[in-house]
Formats: C-alpha cells, structure tokens, sequence
C-alpha cells in the first residue's frame, strides 16, 4: 500500500479552515469548527435544512482508521475528507491536544419565530452570558434536562465559539438554538406563545423550593440566565414574571452559573412530568 496523499498546510482549504477561528469570518461565512470525534459524529447526524450540517473534515490518517465509521459516513453524505499531517490539523484546531478530526459545519441556528410557534415548554435564555463554556455548558445542562430549545441573546457570546462548542459535548446539534435576540424581544415572543418568565438571580424574592412547594412550575416556562460575574441588571428581572434564587443550604457563597442552571432546568422538567 502507497503512502497516502496529505493535504498541504498551504492549501486554500486549510486556509479557510483556519480563518473559521475569528467571529467575524465565521459569520460571514456561516461556518464554524468542530473538534473531536464526539462533536464531528453528532454533526453527521444534523442536517442544516435539507442540507448536511458537515460539509468538510481534516483527518489525521491514524484518526482515519481509528474512526472509521466517522470517515465512512461523511464521505456518504458527501463531506470533503482530507488527510492531514498531525501538525495541520493543530494549525486548524483550537484545542491543546487534538484528537485528529476537525470538522467544518454549516451554522445551524433557528429562526426565534420558528421556536416561539413550535409552543415550547422548556427555554433557557442566555442573557449577557459571555463566557464561551459557561454558555456551551448551559446548552448541555439543557439539552439534559429536556429543554426544547436555547436563545442567545444579542448581547451574549457567540455560541459558535470552538469553546463553546467543546463545551456543549455534541449538545448543540441536538436542539434548536436562536442567536442574537434582544432580551426584550424574546421575553414578548415567549410570553406570547405562552410560556412563563423566571429569571435566575441571587438575589431573587423566591426561592426555587418555594415555587415547586406552591405548584407553580408544571407549566411552559423559560428561565434566564445572566452573567455569571454580574447577574441580571434590573431591567431584565423586570421583564419576568418572578424573580427566583436558588436556594443555598450550606456554605457555600454560591453556585457558578451552568450549575444553577441545571439546578433550575431540572426542577423545571420534574415540576412538568409531574404537573
């Protein structure tokens, strides 16, 4: 058997690639990276429209072989592949030790109408969420707990952010996500189709125990996040319904923001199996 043909580290396509690290090329080309074989699998399994989310992917020849399932598949849904050097795919990668496979996929983000007439019972909204995990980590906490869909509002990080969509673990192409609404727009829009308004705060009157004691939580509902160094400003707790804290019964100062997320998200979906 030959040696195999590896792409250049000159090449065009590696170029462009590489270029997909900096917000502004991302969204004018409406691409974005990702890394590992857990991330560039659940890309295989989404489709932008009618159309492949995965459209490139640079492989080590040893990941190649290791996955070759992976390979096999987005070559069937007529990805390019290109084989790689290890030192080309760490030029494309974001990561300090990549595990060889880096695909390009399509943006993949929702219309926020398209979430607001599906009637959603779950939302997490993201709300000057800056921090590229925090916000990847709130996806996966979601995408958990049942959410039926995640907004980013206009002023929060890009969710397509390589951090970010490390941190979702795959996350990200399992529910539908909105991107750039203003935070009044998506409180109006949700509260319109139904949904009710909690935003997650420290400082909140009611405590997430009281609100599942009074039986108030069994129906549609979408929780705010703010920034986790921050919080929200009042002008966005004053667009909910309730202000809600959750709850600390130790000592703890308090909880980072993808773990209240969760904490929140989860007693949200208990309150409505059991609602």
């Amino acid at each position: 058997m030959g040696t195999p043909e590896l792409i250049s580290p000159r090449s065009t396509r590696v170029t462009a690639a590489k270029r997909l690290v900096r917000r502004n090329v991302r969204g004018k080309e409406r691409r974005f990276l990702a890394e590992g074989p857990q991330a560039v699998r659940e890309a295989l399994g989404h489709r932008s429209g009618d159309e492949p989310t995965l459209v490139e992917l640079f492989t080590t020849v040893e990941a190649a072989e290791r996955y070759a399932e992976i390979i096999g598949a987005a070559r069937e849904e007529g990805a390019r592949v290109h084989l790689a050097d290890e030192a080309t795919i760490a030029e494309i990668a974001t990561t300090v030790t990549p595990q060889g496979l880096v695909g390009v996929c399509r943006f993949l983000d929702t219309p926020f109408a398209d979430i607001t007439a599906a009637r959603p019972r779950l939302v997490a909204v993201l709300s000057n969420v800056r921090d590229p995990g925090n916000a990847g980590t709130v996806l996966r906490c979601a995408d958990a707990a049942g959410a039926d869909a995640v907004v980013l509002t206009d002023a929060s990080v890009d969710v397509y952010n390589p951090k970010a969509v490390r941190a979702s673990v795959g996350s990200l192409f399992h529910l539908p996500v909105a991107v750039g609404v203003p935070v009044e727009t998506a409180v109006t829009g949700l509260r319109e189709a139904g949904v009710r308004i909690l935003a997650a705060d420290g400082a909140g009157e009611d405590d997430l125990d009281t609100e599942l004691d009074r039986g108030t939580m069994g129906g549609p509902t979408a929780w705010i996040f703010g920034n986790e160094a921050w919080g929200l400003p009042e002008e966005t707790r004053a667009l909910a319904d309730a202000v809600v804290r959750v709850p600390i019964h130790g000592r703890a100062e308090s909880l980072n923001l993808a773990t209240a997320a969760a904490v929140c998200l989860y007693g949200s979906a208990r309150a409505q199996r059991h609602g």
